[in-house]
């Protein structure tokens, strides 16, 4: 199974929107592609990037006729409206910049309230994107606040299926994020997306963003069902790691995004809700999160964090490990220590109680053990706060 994780151009925390074909130097060029942005909304490389802003090189397809103009072609396929009602981009344009007075002049009048979740393309964007969108995406926290207050929808989505809470994630606002996760955002992003905010937060080391998330009900595994709402008669297998957010974490070394995942009740073995084919996994490819934390060389607390969460030993060929190299990194001798030690020591009947009642409450209703009539202490172990 493949994965092609969001690409993510920006400067500044903002998007690469005044870069010019070629130019580097945040100087933008009247009619000039901006490489940079067409590359990280389209999925292009640069090179296709610079070609396709070239005058004369863009061919539509199917009609056979040239030089049409990138940008023309963008908001005539993929905006609300043809291409004579997208010449008024004032609303998006402020929201582009975070001009909360203009927003807050612009939507007095029913002709801009109208046109809050409409898609175009705005001053120095070519993605078209709704208001709500570009300010999530800019971080202007005010001006997505207050689109929010005036009608505009968080959770659609763009061309490439990314809702507004997603890029606020993936440009690390977090400021923005909460406002959208308190607005009724979805915490998990689109299903027409392959990514979710969970996943980049991550990947990039956000705990911050990741707690957020969470704590509005993100779903902390990966689900591989296209339609939530409705069970196909059957669903795609977990043919590779790379897609769990617990092995990303994992893979970049982030401690604390592993340790939130596993306490929201990841599954320490596949981190998976579906079902799971380790022998569709690639050769020699980690055969699940275990063997990935000693692979990727990760130290000794990533080891005692599964060991703790009722990771399953026995799925590593612990014989074959040793502290020679695996691919880029060695394993680490203290982390394979802790884990030659975990297999050899029977845990404890505390423990196994632990991740027995976790897992018989499932991860839904972890978060409502604080309600639980117990004594503090029982709860705080069970949330494996007790330290």
């Amino acid at each position: 199974m493949s994965f092609l994780p969001s690409t993510r151009l920006t400067r500044g925390g903002l998007p690469l929107a005044g870069l010019s074909s070629g130019d580097h130097s945040g100087q933008s060029k009247p009619g000039a592609c901006p490489a940079g942005l067409v590359c990280g909304c389209l999925g292009f490389d640069s090179r296709t990037a610079r070609i396709l802003g070239q005058p004369g090189r863009l061919q539509e397809k199917g009609s056979g006729r040239r030089g049409r103009n990138l940008k023309e072609w963008l908001r005539e396929q993929f905006c609300d409206h043809p291409l004579e009602h997208c010449e008024d981009t004032r609303l998006h344009d402020a929201a582009y910049v975070g001009d909360l007075p203009t927003l807050r002049s612009l939507l007095q009048e029913e002709s801009y309230q109208s046109r809050i979740n409409e898609k175009s393309v705005w001053c120095c964007g070519w993605l078209p994107c709704t208001p709500l969108r570009i300010a999530a995406t800019a971080g202007h926290g005010n001006c997505v606040d207050f689109l929010i207050r005036k009608g505009a929808e968080v959770d659609l989505v763009d061309v490439k299926g990314q809702t507004a809470l997603y890029v606020a994630v993936v440009n690390g606002h977090l400021e923005s994020a909460r406002i959208l996760l308190e607005a009724g955002a979805d915490p998990n992003g689109s299903r027409h997306h392959r990514s979710t905010p969970v996943y980049h937060a991550s990947r990039v080391g956000r705990a911050d963003i990741l707690q957020a998330l969470i704590r509005y009900g993100a779903d902390v595994d990966v689900n591989h069902h296209l339609t939530p709402d409705i069970r196909p008669p059957f669903s795609r297998r977990l043919t590779s790691l790379v897609v769990c957010p617990l092995y990303i974490s994992a893979a970049y070394h982030n401690l604390p995004c592993f340790r939130l995942l596993l306490q929201a009740g990841a599954n320490p073995d596949f981190n998976c809700n579906g079902p799971v084919n380790t022998q569709e996994f690639y050769r020699g490819s980690p055969g699940c999160v275990m063997d990935a934390v000693l692979r990727h060389g990760c130290e000794a607390a990533f080891v005692s964090l599964l060991v703790e969460f009722g990771a399953n030993l026995n799925l590593v060929r612990w014989e074959l490990l040793g502290t020679e190299s695996r691919g880029r990194r060695k394993v680490d001798p203290e982390a394979l220590k802790v884990f030659r030690e975990a297999r050899s020591v029977p845990r404890t009947l505390l423990h196994m109680c632990r991740v027995a009642v976790r897992r018989a409450l499932g991860k839904r209703r972890l978060r409502l053990i604080p309600s639980l009539p117990l004594p503090d202490p029982i709860k705080k172990f069970l949330l494996y706060e007790e330290n």
